[in-house]
């Protein structure tokens, strides 16, 4: 059956209000699904008796005002994809909708986890879109779950600080990251990578393994691990913006890796920027560079 579609918070709080005494699953997106998102989806609908769905592409996270006219726009496409992953309603809200004229609020989430990594790049008003835009989308669904996925790490910290902080009631929950067959993070931009670019990506997730491998052997220096990634890269003739070994919690800089740590990169192939990342636990292998199932709520 397909999913119902709403434009409206005041259309969307009504569609639920029957459904609040059971559980409502929630996942936020900019559309253009692919199996990640369809994968947060089925997450979703195994753990609640209501699955809803957003489709905003949020101008505020966007630094490049040419990143966000190609941003692809597929509704049609994504309605029908939602419906065989089992979602029930789809809010796609305007622009004017999400913000109004006289808007005037921004949720701002300061501290080491927006002022790196992605936000030392895009600056911090990327966060504060991100933030923003998340605070919204989650007062006006009011779920009991919300699913994002491990690839936009430095974004789940983000929005589980700001949860915890406004003491917004919600479990979020972090799936493992979704990857095609060689390993490449899916992401809605891979569409505009050429059949080159697309070769040429393939050799991000083989540095993360490589540094994953180089983890599993012993080494705990951030700046060898870091640059076996970049050796990696290099190879392929890819200049990252980044790669940073942090706290996977606080997202600080660390002399050594001596508990869960973040390892995470940008790089552009082509026009097209993409990041990526992993986990590294001492004492914890994985054959595939992928960040585990993580749930907080506060």
């Amino acid at each position: 059956m397909s999913p119902r579609i709403v434009r409206t918070v005041a259309e969307l709080r009504a569609a639920l209000a029957p459904h609040r005494a059971s559980s409502i699953g929630f996942v936020p997106t900019m559309g253009a699904l692919h199996e990640g998102h369809l994968s947060l989806l089925r997450a979703a609908r195994d753990e609640n008796a209501v699955v809803v769905l957003s489709i905003f592409v949020n101008p505020t996270q966007f630094g490049e005002a040419a990143d966000l006219d190609a941003y692809p726009r597929t509704e049609a496409s994504d309605v029908a994809l939602a419906g065989g992953a089992g979602t029930d309603l789809i809010f796609a809200p305007s622009e004017g909708e999400m913000y109004p004229a006289g808007f005037a609020t921004t949720v701002s989430v300061g501290g080491a986890i927006t002022g790196t990594l992605e936000g030392a790049l895009r600056g911090r008003s990327h966060f504060d879109g991100v933030a923003t835009v998340v605070s919204k989308l989650l007062l006006a669904v009011q779920p009991d779950r919300a699913y994002f996925g491990a690839k936009d790490a430095q974004q789940v910290v983000v929005v589980r600080r700001m949860v915890a902080d406004l003491g917004i009631p919600v479990e979020i929950i972090t799936c493992p990251t979704s990857r095609d067959a060689d390993g490449l993070a899916r992401s809605s931009r891979n569409t505009r990578l050429s059949p080159t670019e697309r070769e040429l990506a393939a050799a991000i997730p083989r540095s993360l393994r490589a540094s994953r491998d180089a983890f599993a052997s012993g080494i705990r220096d951030p700046r060898r691990l870091a640059a076996t990634v970049r050796e990696h890269l290099a190879a392929a003739e890819l200049e990252p913006e980044y790669v940073e070994v942090v706290d996977a919690d606080s997202l600080e800089p660390i002399a050594q890796v001596e508990g869960p740590a973040l390892l995470a990169l940008a790089v552009r192939v082509g026009p097209v920027r993409l990041i990526d990342n992993v986990v590294l636990v001492p004492g914890v292998t994985d054959p595939l560079p992928l960040a585990p199932t993580d749930r907080s709520h506060p």
